[in-house]
């Protein structure tokens, strides 16, 4: 009988604690202070001049569309003269001319909005692409302590904001304006006493206005908030998705997401009902204009002077006065997502954790001609007061290869960041090839180096793409080298649906093959890319004995005539190499070759009885 039991329902989730809170709201940003946008407009320009004649041409056009919208009330107040003259031959010019205004106006508005929209999506592709490369020049102490939810957010929601700005032809405001000023000219030269009627309105517009405005702006900013927050847990959650599901957390994540998602419902409840509240007022106000001047035409009926042709005219006017100014309203909307979206954006691009070059003057002399690694009593820490190396001194000379052995925490991974130059040095110096790291320009240090880490990360594309992602034209029989070198051809080449093994699919993060696969991968890339110093960071930990035979020839070979840092987890596996470090604490503690070290019984000897005993125990 199947031992297999019915799950049982999982309890409810408990609420999350204060302390719970305060670190979801990591992925929170603080608040910026009072926004400029002249001076946020002004940084967001640069990026729209190599399209500017897009814009102009919109901008000619709108100008135009501004001027022919205000006939239409003549030609309508003409046509209400004319019918009631009977003049037949009049009407039907009339009724003509406003046929080919309106055909002209749409004709007009196709061209004016697409020319607008294609400058705005070139210019927001530019802004974008400018943010992804500001990000890849940031140091990486900036992304330990920056959600990446925050940092997708600036890229895709932030972007998407301000491009709104032409999506949604904010900028006609201008054109808004121009007509808006033609209205009220035309309404003065019509009927001085009638316009008054409609101005008399124009303060309760200006205090519902202004009444919104100071609220969305901090709506606007919650949202962003909320939207970087959202999409931070989502990322965290999906990769962490068989963690949530082996230790049942199912019902937890999802009480915790509910309250995300109610948080960003409720700041875009808000927003809407602002913006219903400017619609509806802005409305109102134009209703209750003109039932206020139709009452004073009817009042003033014996003697006014008013025909029915002038109080047409006159309300077309004012419809078409309130129209811009309910657009302008609606745009206002937009403007103040766009703006904040635009803080948010150019908040990042202030960062200044940058990865920055060093004057040559303040970098060491250089080393010894066969110098091939070389720290120089090196200090560093993550957090100011927290050293995680102290003093560390060591050499090895171009060709030889040393491991880097102790207990975790002891700061091996953080050597090796230090040699790519990942992060920089607290005290001391760091060379390479005989050379200080900081004289070299990044790409030009990194391309020294081929590296396997311990957390393979593979990017969707093919196999091919992935060993060779340092060429612009990968070279297929190197590749294929690469895998026949580290004794994984016949592996891949059965993994492979017919044609060449490698152009199989690799899924997003390597998701389609097993962790011993993928460190294979990672072991061919380093292999392809045939570098002079080679580091490994603890390559083997995550694969199986038989794997760990398999590349323990090929590891070999790589070696054979490179500098070589090998950071060990498996003491069996850098007994060839020519010298053993030892790290306890951030500090070398012991250096030797592996029976020198036994024989000191000291750090690495016990090291390596506790990992044989547990080895022995598990075999």
């Amino acid at each position: 009988m199947s031992a297999y039991r019915k799950p049982t329902a999982q309890p409810a989730a408990k609420k999350p604690s204060r302390s719970e809170e305060k670190l979801r709201a990591f992925h929170e940003e603080d608040a910026i202070g009072k926004a400029y946008d002249a001076r946020l407009a002004r940084r967001i320009w640069p990026f729209v001049v190599p399209h500017a004649r897009y814009l102009w041409i919109s901008m000619g056009i709108l100008l135009v569309l501004s001027a022919v919208a205000l006939l239409r009330p003549l030609v309508m107040g003409d046509v209400i003269r004319q019918a009631d003259a009977r003049n037949t031959g009049l009407l039907w010019r009339d009724g003509l001319l406003l046929t080919g205004l309106v055909v002209l106006m749409q004709v007009l508005t196709f061209a004016q909005v697409y020319a607008m929209q294609v400058a705005g999506a070139r210019a927001m592709a530019d802004l974008r692409a400018h943010i992804f490369m500001f990000m890849q020049g940031l140091s990486l102490r900036f992304f330990d302590k920056t959600p990446v939810g925050r940092l997708v957010t600036r890229v895709t929601n932030d972007v998407d904001a301000v491009g709104e700005l032409f999506a949604s032809s904010v900028i006609n405001a201008v054109g808004d304006l121009v007509t808006l000023t033609g209205i009220v000219v035309m309404m003065l030269i019509l009927d001085w006493r009638m316009s008054l009627i409609a101005f008399a309105a124009l303060p309760v517009v200006a205090l519902v206005v202004n009444f919104v405005r100071k609220r969305s702006r901090e709506t606007f900013r919650d949202i962003r908030t909320k939207t970087a927050r959202l999409n931070a847990f989502l990322n965290e959650q999906v990769s962490g998705i068989s963690v949530v599901q082996a230790y049942t957390r199912e019902a937890a994540t999802a009480s915790e997401f509910d309250a995300i998602n109610d948080a960003y419902r409720i700041v875009n409840q808000k927003s809407v009902f602002y913006e219903a509240i400017l619609d509806a007022a802005i409305e109102m106000v134009a209703t209750i204009c003109i039932g206020s001047l139709l009452l004073w035409v009817g009042l003033r009926r014996h003697g006014g002077g008013e025909t029915f042709a002038l109080v047409v005219t006159f309300t077309g006017y004012i419809k078409q006065f309130f129209e811009p100014i309910s657009i302008l309203s609606q745009r206002y909307t937009v403007m103040q997502s766009a703006m904040t979206g635009a803080e948010r954006i150019f908040q990042l691009l202030s960062e200044t954790d940058l990865e920055a070059d060093v004057p040559p003057e303040k970098c060491s002399a250089d080393g010894d001609a066969d110098e091939g690694l070389a720290f120089d009593h090196v200090t560093f820490e993550y957090k100011p007061g927290v050293p995680v190396l102290r003093e560390v001194s060591l050499r090895a000379k171009k060709g030889e290869r040393i491991a880097l052995v102790g207990a975790t925490g002891s700061g091996k991974s953080t050597i090796a960041s230090l040699m790519l130059r990942l992060y920089e040095v607290v005290d001391g110096t760091v060379r390479v090839m005989g050379k200080d790291v900081r004289r070299y320009p990044r790409h030009e240090l990194r391309e020294h180096f081929s590296v396997v880490p311990q957390d393979v990360f593979l990017f969707a594309g093919t196999l091919l793409s992935n060993v060779a992602m340092a060429d612009a034209v990968p070279d297929r029989d190197r590749a294929r080298q690469a895998f026949e070198r580290i004794g994984a051809l016949a592996l891949f080449t059965r993994r492979a649906d017919g044609g060449d093994f490698l152009d199989s699919r690799v899924d997003e993060r390597g998701a389609n093959y097993s962790a011993g696969e993928r460190q294979l991968i990672a072991f061919a890339r380093a292999i392809y890319r045939d570098s002079p110093i080679l580091l490994l960071d603890e390559a083997t930990a995550s694969v199986d004995s038989d794997t760990e035979a398999r590349l323990q020839v090929a590891i070999d070979a790589a070696l054979s005539g490179r500098t070589a840092l090998v950071i060990a987890h498996r003491l069996s596996t850098i007994k060839a190499v020519d010298r053993i470090v030892v790290l306890h604490k951030g500090r070398v503690v012991e250096q030797g070759t592996h029976d020198e070290l036994l024989a000191k019984d000291g750090v690495y000897a016990k090291l390596y009885r506790l990992q044989f005993a547990k080895e022995e125990k598990a075999a």
